[in-house]
């Protein structure tokens, strides 16, 4: 029996109130000249990042084209649509964001589009940002603190994000709603299988885990598998990477004995290399949280989690 989608929230779209124009600003992901999409004939779906790509792409198969705002190796929070970012927006027939504050850049973007606009992480039972203790320029109290919306880490959270998508799509386009149900289902059942492994390999460790990371993304993760882990910087912070922070994860790196430190893939890495100098611990390869790569180490979601997984355990197996 196909499982009976969850209630999603789609949201009517921003009105446009006034002529914008967006420029791009990241690093990782220049705008270039593109020529115009060709018209597939599909209803368009607008994912904000490429690991929502992925699901979207995974529960809609053949019968939707999905295209990604932010592009490969691009950081999603501070990112500024591009041009041809916003020519798609007006293209699309269904709009889907992590949400929790994850795309700080959204409702503006949305001024651009004329299509329903779903929050994959509703339902998500979600965790606050957790800024340590031992940091003198990240310490105090987090109920002030947003959300961690970093929800997808978590292959058992990712149902979720199946189930709104599943819904969604359904929602808007139920002439294929039994191909979206068939697809989802087969989804849940990977993420289910990556769920019980991954659990199985924490529980046969004899020590414990200590994922000493950037940023603190990781918490959904850590949660779900009993990870302790520490981070140069909570997320978002005004201040990344300072003397202090540093300091305080050389300190926490020494104590515990820490093997093996991260870093991600879409964030600056020389306060981590300081801390792998200072403490003689190893400089891991970058893990991957916010975008997936063109090929490489996270062509999709699954081999992400996959392979942060295997990284994050390197150090313990």
């Amino acid at each position: 029996m196909p499982k009976t989608p969850s209630p999603v929230r789609i949201a009517a779209p921003f009105a446009a109130a006034s002529a914008l124009v967006l420029t791009a600003c990241s690093p990782a992901a220049p705008e270039t000249a593109e020529p115009p999409a060709e018209d597939s004939g599909r209803p368009v779906v607008l994912t904000t990042f490429t690991v929502l790509e992925d699901m979207v792409a995974e529960v809609g198969g053949e019968h939707v084209e999905v295209r990604s705002i932010t592009p490969a190796g691009a950081e999603v929070h501070g990112y500024d649509p591009t041009p041809s970012a916003v020519r798609s927006a007006a293209e699309a027939d269904l709009v889907i964001a992590n949400g929790l504050g994850l795309e700080a850049w959204l409702e503006q973007f949305l001024q651009h589009a004329d299509a329903p606009t779903v929050t994959a992480t509703d339902g998500v039972d979600t965790l606050a940002v957790t800024r340590l203790r031992d940091h003198p320029d990240d310490a105090g109290s987090t109920a002030d603190m947003p959300v961690n919306p970093h929800a997808w880490m978590s292959p058992v959270h990712a149902e979720v994000y199946i189930d709104n998508i599943e819904a969604a799509l359904a929602e808007q386009f139920p002439d294929d709603a039994e191909h979206f149900a068939q697809n989802a289902d087969h989804y849940r059942q990977q993420l289910q299988s990556l769920h019980r492994t991954t659990a199985e390999r924490f529980a046969n460790l004899d020590a414990d885990v200590r994922l000493v990371t950037c940023e603190g993304a990781f918490s959904y993760l850590a949660q779900e598998y009993g990870i302790d882990e520490h981070y140069l910087w909570s997320l978002n912070a005004a201040n990344e990477g300072t003397a202090a922070q540093t300091e305080a994860q050389i300190n926490y790196v020494q104590a515990h004995s820490v093997p093996k430190v991260f870093c991600e893939s879409t964030v600056n890495d020389s306060a981590q290399q300081q801390v792998a100098a200072e403490t003689g611990a190893e400089l891991g390869d970058p893990l991957y949280v916010d975008s997936l790569t063109d090929d490489g180490e996270a062509p999709t979601y699954l081999d992400l989690l996959e392979y942060d997984i295997d990284q994050i355990l390197s150090g313990y197996e």
